[in-house]
């Protein structure tokens, strides 16, 4: 090979590299926008403090939460919470109250928010009871001859 020819294909190299490394860093960076950065986790509850009581605090749901996850933290099926936002469930299990937000209401902002938290306090569960009443059985063995 001449030397020109080693030249080319050494800046044809170079030049594939930065393009991938120019895709992968636009696509760090878009992941990190939508990241939004770390949050401190949530101030401790009155119900982590008693056992068997359930958090209903609805100020704390925020814009970056599933509904899938409001729905494990405050124990209402997830079906509820998307009728009660009018929005199909298969394909938006993954996304954000604030991306819901953007694709069915893009002219009123925090609607979305408004609505799951109005529906969580119509829908909140019954608080656990600390000691339920077990009935207790006595069993006496008995030996069949």
């Amino acid at each position: 090979m001449t030397p020109s020819r080693i030249r080319t294909l050494v800046f044809v190299l170079i030049f594939i590299g930065g393009l991938i490394v120019g895709f992968f860093g636009l696509r760090t960076l878009r992941a990190f926008r939508e990241f939004g950065g770390h949050r401190p986790p949530p101030a401790p509850s009155a119900a982590d403090e008693e056992p068997g009581q359930i958090d209903t605090d609805v100020n704390l749901i925020r814009e970056w939460m599933t509904i899938p996850f409001i729905s494990k933290t405050y124990h209402i099926p997830a079906n509820v919470l998307f009728d009660a936002l009018g929005v199909p469930a298969n394909k938006n299990r993954g996304k954000s109250l604030k991306r819901l937000n953007k694709e069915y209401f893009p002219r009123a902002e925090g609607v979305v928010l408004e609505k799951i938290k109005a529906a969580v306090l119509a829908n909140q569960p019954q608080q656990m009871q600390e000691n339920p009443q077990i009935p207790i059985v006595a069993v006496t063995p008995t030996f069949a001859p």
